[in-house]
């Protein structure tokens, strides 16, 4: 699969040709983020902080909380390695600093070392000096302390003339099937990027997507495939929290409008290209587009507008779904429209009596002791809870996602 590049130098999002000249300065990295995230994980380097002139953290600081983003450039050590995971990276970085003294002190599945080869050879020092060791041997060497690796073919890197798929083979073997390879340098075409995924790589591409050579939408379909006659593509379609929403069809033609649009747009089998609630309203934002285990079905990731996703009106095509999403969109709607009088306009007119409420139910919750009574006092808890957070207009699926940045630090509390 494709793994976009954001790399900063002075504020801005850069490529560079052969890591020394600037050949696009891209601007504010946010709206490029936003742009690269339907692909799924986004590869952010400093490379300021790699060249030791400067540092773009307060950048990086900013994404975390927003996109998935593995971090990379002038992480040297252990603290900083961690002091990034604790903010949300979903993975680490480390090149120079990636020593079996220091790997062994990080969380394996989360590191990923960086290893740059100019024709096969490991070489250092901003790819100036070689080191007389093939890049094979460095993989053997680290393979038992990190998750993955990063691959740079410097020679190769920023010029868009293709990329060495046979050496790129190499690299997998070597890696073995624990430990996941991205190759970086000179990927320009959605069928390199077809033929990695199909030898158990990822590709880590800049260049291409920012000249345009390579389409974003293209380069997020390139692994799929399809033995129906029609070349459709079974696609699920869930909401932000995961709940499965329906059952439809993409297309190329689908899937290239849905990226470019950020929409829900599906390739009806009688109707051509359908782009969903466009006359019902019940539009979808196109948040990440996943592909499945054996890459024949890709998932939507979407956040529904109401009445949902199904014809029928229901937020799913098996009717209604249920649990704290269905309350909470139910909280929701009556704070704009509660009866008069009732309980729920109360507590949302009052934010003192919600305020009592949390505190005397959070209490009780602590007090219960038999089975049925927890459970009670819990569900009281989290109806007041989610009163709450229709009050503040807080989606569920936002603190949710924030419990999910909490669950990858590193640092627990004493």
């Amino acid at each position: 699969m494709i793994i976009p590049s954001i790399d900063l130098q002075g504020g801005q999002t850069v490529q560079l040709v052969g890591g020394e000249k600037k050949a696009i300065d891209a601007g504010d990295p946010v709206p490029i983020a936003e742009r690269f995230s339907i692909a799924g994980e986004i590869a952010v380097i400093d490379l300021d902080a790699a060249m030791r002139t400067g540092s773009n953290a307060h950048l990086i600081e900013g994404l975390l909380p927003r996109f998935a983003c593995r971090v990379g450039g002038g992480i040297r050590d252990v603290a900083t390695a961690i002091r990034w995971l604790d903010q949300g990276a979903r993975k680490v970085i480390l090149g120079t600093a990636a020593t079996p003294e220091i790997l062994s002190r990080l969380p394996r599945e989360r590191v990923i070392a960086a290893l740059d080869a100019k024709h096969g050879e490991v070489v250092v020092e901003g790819w100036k000096q070689g080191t007389g060791r093939s890049i094979l041997e460095r993989i053997a060497e680290l393979k038992p302390y990190v998750g993955g690796f990063l691959v740079t073919f410097v020679e190769l890197e920023g010029r868009m003339g293709g990329t060495n798929l046979e050496l790129a083979k190499a690299v997998v073997d070597a890696a073995g099937k624990d430990c996941r390879v991205t190759i970086a340098g000179g990927v320009t075409t959605a069928e390199e990027i077809r033929a990695l995924d199909a030898i158990g790589a990822d590709a880590q591409v800049g260049m291409a997507l920012y000249t345009g050579k390579l389409d974003l939408a293209d380069a997020i379909m390139a692994p799929l495939t399809t033995d129906r006659p029609d070349g459709l593509y079974p696609t699920v379609v869930v909401d932000e929290r995961g709940i499965a929403l329906g059952l439809v069809y993409s297309s190329q033609d689908s899937i290239r409008e849905s990226v470019r649009r950020r929409m829900g747009i599906y390739q009806s089998r009688s109707r051509g290209l359908w782009v969903k609630g466009e006359t019902s309203g019940a539009t979808q934002e196109l948040l990440r587009i996943d592909l499945d285990c054996d890459r024949d079905s890709p998932r939507f990731v979407v956040r529904q507008k109401e009445p949902g996703f199904c014809h029928e009106d229901t937020m799913t095509c098996w009717g209604e779904d249920a649990g704290l999403g269905r309350l909470y969109r139910t909280l929701r709607q009556r704070r704009e429209q509660a009866p008069p009088g009732s309980y729920t306009a109360k507590l949302f007119a009052d934010p003192d009596l919600l305020a009592a409420k949390l505190r005397e139910e959070a209490q009780e919750l602590t007090e219960a002791t038999e089975r049925e009574h927890v459970v009670w006092e819990a569900a009281d808890v989290l109806y007041f809870t989610l009163a709450r957070l229709a009050k503040e207009g807080i989606d569920l699926a936002e603190v949710e996602a924030h419990l999910d940045r909490r669950a990858l630090k590193v640092t627990r509390r004493g």
